[in-house]
């Protein structure tokens, strides 16, 4: 069965695209099924009926994170192709910061500490297995989130916020890491990324949850055709959004939103109705229909009267996956991608929209992190930080609501070696490497920074550069291929404050307990919470601990 649904593309108001929801196939009784057959009303970013706000009530947040989404695939960022046109109208009706950063250039530490608030190596999100190695949770790791770790969505709770994460939560898929056990009230998506198919003997597929239960798996009953490149979980994902904003706003209770959406991480998909509408091919493809999503999303906000009362952040994980090459994603100017301590491992496209608190068209330098909304968020909810322990995000009210600027750090962390720092305007590299010339060189021709060799930089080896750190002026050089020379007066004047910061942060660090140094297949996905329900639990296997293998 499948049902029309109408969207209208903003960047040319008459054009009206018809978006077919072709129905996966669900096997977890008829709530789920009629869900995604219910027709949803189509939102319009411009609609600016009902925008009220409650003096003194809690202001809503929502993060709509993509994966893999690189700082140049947008067209405010000068995409050429121009077609973000949701995203390009939230950047002109509110805030652009072109200064932003993941904590880590991957996934799962990434997302660690954008809810922690704390770089990886404070919350156990890296390996020691070897130094400097990317990790993250696949599903034979068997650590995830600690208990100990206070995410800033439990303590929104303490304030009656009713929290909602969509998507991937990549935290750990062992019962205790569960995002419900972790500060959500709902979840719709995924404990791992989409991988597959696997065969269900050596490998378990991927299980989707409703809530604390399985509701069934990728592949087996959430359908991605990877040859074709299609799936309708990106239009499941904004029917859920919809529904969510729909169901608070009438409460009244204060909400959290978390759109942790991942059809640009590969294998690609996208629906129907937007496969082969971007002249960039699938991956565009996938960006098209996010970008759909946006609009319905922050037009929901309009229509349901809370927008004036959201604070809304479109960003990404960490930078595209360059080793993709035409099958993943731009960093505009910057240097490499995904996995590297470049600039564009961790630069991310990003965007603050609140209708009644940003003037609109505004651009702040202000350099951002991801572990930056944890504190902004719980300063503008009345919730104090802990203060038994470091919190490496800063508060970015007074950037948002002032255009206020204050100086602070950035550092680039590999696993659990420190490979860069940034401060003011200048980056100096302690280590330099991209990948390895094993995995370069093994005939599948891997390369994290390909056609941008840069002689001494991009180095396939572990270089140790502490002695002499390699020193780029990122307002003039945001590529990084020029190295200031260590006799320069700029060099003499720069890396002392760098190095002032960098031994500040060594001298106070305590490295939590790594949580990516141990795989055992008898973790996987074999038996998740509510397989039972549904007849759907597979033989576990014995436990066979080890140390896990990261390649790079």
């Amino acid at each position: 069965m499948s049902q029309v649904r109408k969207a209208l593309d903003f960047s040319i108001p008459v054009l009206i695209i018809i978006v077919i929801l072709s129905m996966n196939r669900i096997t977890v009784g008829h709530t789920l099924a009629e869900k995604s057959r219910r027709t949803i009303h189509s939102f319009d970013i411009n609609d600016e009926n009902n925008n009220t706000i409650t003096k003194g009530s809690k202001p809503n947040f929502v993060i709509m994170l993509m994966d893999d989404m690189g700082w140049g695939d947008l067209g405010i960022f000068g995409e050429p192709n121009k077609e973000t046109p949701n995203l390009d109208k939230m950047a002109a009706d509110g805030m652009l910061f072109p200064d932003f950063y993941s904590a880590n250039p991957l996934c799962s530490p990434s997302r660690a500490a954008l809810l922690s608030g704390r770089l990886p190596i404070r919350n156990g999100f890296y390996t020691t297995n070897m130094p400097g190695r990317n990790a993250y949770t696949p599903q034979n790791v068997v650590g995830g989130i600690p208990d100990h770790e206070i995410l800033f969505p439990e303590l929104l709770q303490t304030k009656g916020y009713r929290n909602k994460i969509i998507g991937k939560w990549h935290l750990g898929q062992q019962p205790q890491f569960h995002p419900l056990k972790h500060g959500f009230d709902e979840w719709f998506g995924s404990p791992n990324c989409h991988f597959g198919p696997y065969d269900g003997k050596t490998i378990p597929n991927i299980p989707v949850y409703k809530d604390a239960d399985m509701v069934g798996r990728y592949f087996e009953d959430f359908v991605i055709d990877v040859k074709a490149g299609e799936s309708n979980l990106t239009q499941m994902y904004i029917q859920e959004a919809v529904t969510f904003i729909e169901k608070q706003a009438k409460s009244g209770q204060p909400f959290f939103l978390y759109w942790a959406v991942d059809a640009t991480h590969q294998p690609l998909y996208a629906s129907a109705a937007f496969r082969g509408t971007s002249k960039r091919g699938l991956y565009g493809d996938a960006v098209r229909e996010l970008d759909y999503g946006v609009g319905q999303i922050l037009g929901a906000l309009k229509a349901y009267g809370v927008a004036d009362n959201t604070l809304a952040f479109f960003t990404s994980d960490n930078g595209a996956a360059t080793y993709a090459k035409t099958n993943g994603g731009s960093n505009g100017p910057f240097l490499c991608g995904k996995l590297t301590t470049f600039e564009g491992g961790s630069r991310e496209p990003t965007i603050a929209w609140w209708p009644s608190q940003i003037r609109s068209g505004q651009v702040s330098f202000q350099t951002g992190s991801l572990m930056d909304f944890y504190s902004t968020f719980l300063d503008l909810a009345g919730i104090p930080p802990p203060t038994d322990r470091p919190i490496d995000g800063i508060n970015l009210r007074s950037a948002l609501l002032d255009g206020k600027t204050v100086d602070r750090p950035i550092f680039y962390y590999r696993g659990d070696l420190l490979m860069a720092a940034r401060v003011g305007k200048f980056k100096a590299h302690f280590w330099t490497w991209s990948n390895s010339w094993q995995e370069y060189q093994n005939g599948t021709g891997v390369d994290f920074c390909p056609g941008q060799d840069v002689l001494g930089v991009t180095t396939h080896e572990q270089v140790n550069r502490t002695l002499e750190p390699l020193l780029f002026a990122l307002g003039a050089d945001p590529g990084e291929k020029y190295v200031i020379r260590p006799s320069s007066e700029r060099y003499r004047k720069q890396m002392p404050l760098i190095m002032e910061a960098v031994n500040e942060h060594l001298a106070n660090l305590v490295p939590g307990a790594p949580q990516l140094n141990i795989c055992d297949d008898s973790v996987m996905n074999w038996a998740p919470q509510g397989c039972e329900k549904l007849g759907r639990c597979l033989p576990i296997p014995k436990s066979n601990p080890s140390k896990c293998d990261w390649p790079h």
